[in-house]
């Protein structure tokens, strides 16, 4: 399969490409030294792709005659931390980095988000190339100029713009992940269909097996059409200021669980809970179209995304994490809802996220939290 390459405009009128090809992994140096001149490359990843990917890179900068520095960290959510950011700044400053240095964040969302985030703040800031190496990293966080830390209070509740230079998606890589993580993945694929693309949806429901096989044709597709709705996004609000908001539709129940599980469960997996969650909510407002849930919890499924974590936690402690949610606005949660599949949903002033009020965080939400049935419809409050 030939390079294919995507733009995504910056809020300051530049542009960074996204490359996607099998064994791009091998030729990082070469668009480092294209996309990101430095004098020195410090490649921050954690402990796991260390292993897998790290002498791969390393060979790359070697052979290019560049000098890199391998930086890991040790490998979970729960790293992604205040903690960790200031100890890999400090050990960059121990080896020297300057001004005249650039970092390449390779890895997961978890490596991405804290790499960018030292990129933005080291030496008030460094070029960053994003090498995401999970489908969620390459579908998501990747895209876009996000980076941050969780705290306990919340997920990326510190954090910056701070856009790549160029990213790097070898989907070939996909083929080391476990299932449970190319699932997870697929949580994003499902939130961009849902909010954006019904032609995309029904591809995917379609295609679901080969997506969770990893199969290669199937995976660089998939990746290039959710990537490009990404950057396109992007593009028109790359500080979430409007229309971005969608990508947010199944993260703010989705960032309350992971926070309140302590950070264990899989973004992806969170994500696809809130979905769930935040689809039969809608529906139970009146504000997405009646039997959207199920299909909703149908695709997930296919997807391998049919867990239950969002089913054990108690309505009070879900508000209570939404409302330190950063989408917040004087501690009013706010969500996306879909109008339907394929479509997400504004309110009267043509916002596309809606505040929730005391009364749709009660019985609304215990409600979607608990589904009254298999069928994921969720009761009708005007009905009997």
């Amino acid at each position: 399969m030939s390079r294919r390459t995507l733009e995504v405009r910056t809020p300051a009128g530049g542009r960074y490409p996204i490359h996607i090809e099998p064994g791009l992994l091998g030729d990082v140096a070469a668009v480092c030294r294209r996309h990101a001149p430095a004098h020195r490359y410090a490649v921050i990843t954690d402990s796991q792709v260390a292993r897998l990917y790290g002498s791969t890179v390393m060979a790359s900068f070697a052979g290019a005659g560049l000098g890199a520095e391998l930086v890991p960290f040790p490998a979970g959510e729960w790293n992604k931390s205040r903690e960790q950011w200031a100890a890999l700044s400090d050990r960059m400053v121990r080896a020297g980095f300057g001004r005249d240095s650039a970092v390449v964040a390779l890895g997961g969302g978890v490596a991405g988000d804290l790499a960018g985030f030292v990129a933005a703040t080291y030496m008030r800031g460094l070029p960053v190339v994003q090498v995401p190496t999970t489908l969620l990293a390459m579908l998501d966080s990747s895209v876009g100029g996000k980076t941050g830390v969780d705290t306990e209070a919340g997920k990326n509740l510190i954090g910056a713009f701070h856009h790549p230079s160029a990213v790097l998606i070898d989907p070939a890589v996909l083929r080391t992940l476990p299932r449970h993580q190319r699932c997870a993945g697929l949580a994003e694929a499902v939130k961009t269909a849902a909010i954006l693309d019904l032609e995309l949806w029904r591809w995917i429901e379609s295609r679901a097996a080969h997506l969770v096989g990893g199969e290669p044709a199937a995976s660089a597709e998939l990746i290039e059409r959710v990537v490009r709705h990404k950057a396109a996004v992007v593009a028109d609000d790359p500080l979430e200021r409007g229309v971005r908001e969608i990508l947010n539709f199944g993260h703010t129940v989705g960032h309350a669980l992971e926070a309140l599980e302590g950070y264990k469960l899989l973004h992806g997996e969170a994500v696809a809970a809130g979905m769930r969650v935040e689809a039969r909510l809608g529906e139970s407002l009146g504000i997405t179209e009646r039997g959207t849930a199920r299909r909703v919890t149908a695709a997930l499924e296919a997807c391998g995304l049919d867990g239950d974590w969002e089913t054990e936690r108690r309505p009070t402690e879900i508000r209570e994490a939404m409302s330190r949610d950063k989408k917040a606005r004087r501690a009013r949660v706010r969500c996306v809802f879909l109008a339907r599949v394929g479509e997400a949903a504004t309110d009267p002033d043509g916002r596309h996220s809606f505040t929730l009020d005391d009364a749709a965080l009660g019985e609304p939400l215990a409600a979607a939290l608990r589904p009254a049935s298999e069928s994921g419809d969720c009761p009708d409050p005007g009905g009997p």
